[in-house]
């Protein structure tokens, strides 16, 4: 192999590893944000010597020769060639959204505190607000992301947090999991001196509803919760009105039948089954189906059209956003690939694979929806649902696995195979939506778990996560939630890739609640 292929094939092998690990990564050109590879593809293309990279989204375009490649931390840098042109550029694959220097980052966040202390003491003159902070706190898990602070009247206050407009949605909806923290360390620091009565949470205008659903599913007994929205340039606030939960954006798609999809791809099956016996298949459309290896999906068919308007399948190939489309040339190059695919993503493989470590939730997922009676014996082994549709503003749209118990009483599945600071949250998301559904008659009308007359009861909420990764700010977290939801929280063994072994469980008739107010 002459030196230029030697290159191009490390280049190739570096951006495909680095690649399958960052389906949520966005790409940079020169600075610029050019796609988010949540809604973008790709494909990587090794031959004559040329590492060749082809993004596209619903958008744009772009087709770059990788010339070299240096990892720093969560970033990759491409020194790239567009095509007809001489001079290089730079290509920036980052696996966090917030690209902003550390330097902007601490600007904006200064500045913001700045304007949340102006607010805070214009808008309760008579309260006194202590000073602001956004120290780092690892012990009880506070970052630079959220100011915090505790504004006082006689011998009441509150424990106030913000987070400002610059900062990430996924930082903004994590709000309240931070400020429930804090409440809970305002009152451990000024027990017997104030009584702290409840939370002033401030998020960006127009990006509330996510934090404004959940803190409606809260203890209303064990603390004042209050949110605002916050306009930092006309530096004003509104309130948000949290005591509604029937205000939910959500939509419950109908249970298809897809044994037609199934037969009109059964080609494209066949082809993947010949490669992998034991690929789970999912319909994701009448005209597209997912092939997945415990849980990654590795390649997928879709109806193309051509220009006589008649459809055929098309079997595409590749994790993450990477496809190759199957073809007498590439069959024996994606054969092979699926092959060690499957021999990485196994309970014996390599731990250290990017394959093996890739989507653990979804890997845990497959193994608990075969047999959900492995988390509760009180859970019926059928029938069940895997990511379940829910369309809203969440920051997913998926629950987990949707489950009934032996009483035919609804059952919400949250898992995490790594610890979690907002598994408590997350879950309350898709139960609120669960419940929402249920209480219309939606899950029999439009078909899931037919034959079954549903218990009136509102669902029960399951958290699953490894014994040694939940994560020590849970039990406060689940404190905080409001009485009606039936919360069990499950630990299951560290060995759940080889068998899913539930070793504890924590009920919410078994926990303490947290004081009331008086």
């Amino acid at each position: 192999m002459a030196p230029q292929e030697i290159s191009c094939a490390l280049l190739t092998r570096t951006l495909e590893e680095f690649l399958a690990a960052s389906r949520d990564a966005v790409v940079l050109e020169n600075g610029a944000l050019i796609f988010d590879l949540q809604a973008a593809r790709y494909s990587l293309s090794g031959d004559h010597g040329k590492c060749l990279l082809h993004l596209w989204s619903a958008e744009r375009n772009l087709v770059r020769r990788v010339l070299d490649a240096e990892q720093k931390a969560n970033v990759l840098r491409l020194s790239v060639q567009r095509m007809g042109q001489a001079r290089p550029s730079r290509l920036e694959i980052c696996l966090r959204r917030d690209a902003r220097a550390p330097a902007a980052r601490k600007a904006a966040r200064s500045a913001y505190q700045q304007v949340l202390e102006r607010i805070l003491t214009r808008h309760d003159p008579d309260s006194r607000l202590g000073r602001l902070t956004s120290a780092m706190d690892l012990e009880r898990s506070f970052g630079p992301v959220y100011a915090r602070g505790l504004t006082r009247r006689g011998q009441s206050a509150f424990a106030v947090l913000g987070v400002n407009a610059q900062e990430t949605q996924t930082a903004v909806d994590g709000s309240l999991t931070f400020g429930i923290l804090w409440l809970e360390k305002c009152r451990e620091s000024h027990a017997g001196k104030l009584m702290v009565e409840g939370l002033k949470l401030f998020v960006p205008a127009g990006r509330s509803a996510v934090v404004r659903q959940r803190m409606a599913y809260l203890n209303s007994a064990a603390a004042k919760w209050q949110l605002y929205e916050l306009d930092e340039r006309e530096e004003t606030i509104t309130e948000a009105d949290c005591r509604d939960r029937g205000n939910l954006d959500t939509r419950l798609a109908r249970l298809s039948d897809d044994s037609i999809t199934l037969e009109r791809f059964a080609d494209a099956i066949a082809q993947v089954r010949a490669v992998l016996p034991d690929a789970d298949i999912e319909v994701l459309s009448p005209g597209e189906i997912s092939f997945r290896c415990r849980g990654l999906e590795f390649a997928r068919a879709r109806m193309a059209t051509e220009s006589s308007f008649r459809g055929h399948p098309e079997l595409f190939c590749g994790t993450g956003a990477h496809e190759t489309l199957w073809t007498e040339e590439s069959a024996p190059r994606l054969t092979d690939a699926i092959q060690r695919l499957a021999a990485a993503r196994s309970s014996h493989g390599r731990r250290d694979h990017a394959l093996y470590r890739i989507h653990p939730e979804r890997w845990l997922e497959t193994l608990v929806a075969k047999d959900v009676s492995v988390i509760d014996s009180s859970l019926a082994h059928r029938p069940c649902y895997a990511q379940v549709p829910a369309f809203s503003a969440a920051d997913r749209s998926m629950v987990d696995v949707l489950a009934l118990t032996r009483s035919h009483r609804l059952a919400v599945l949250e898992l995490k195979a790594d610890e979690d600071i907002h598994l408590p949250l997350q879950g309350l998301d898709y139960w609120s939506r669960v419940a929402f559904h249920h209480a219309r008659g939606e899950f029999s009308r439009f078909g899931y778990f037919p034959g079954v007359e549903l218990s009136p009861q509102p669902p029960l909420l399951y958290l699953v996560a490894p014994a040694l990764h939940v994560h020590p700010a849970t039990d406060t977290l689940l404190h905080y939630l409001a009485p009606e939801i039936e919360w069990t929280l499950a630990g299951i063994g560290e060995g759940w890739r080889e068998r899913v072994l539930t070793v504890f469980r924590k009920r919410a008739s078994d926990a303490s609640s947290p004081a009331r107010l008086q």
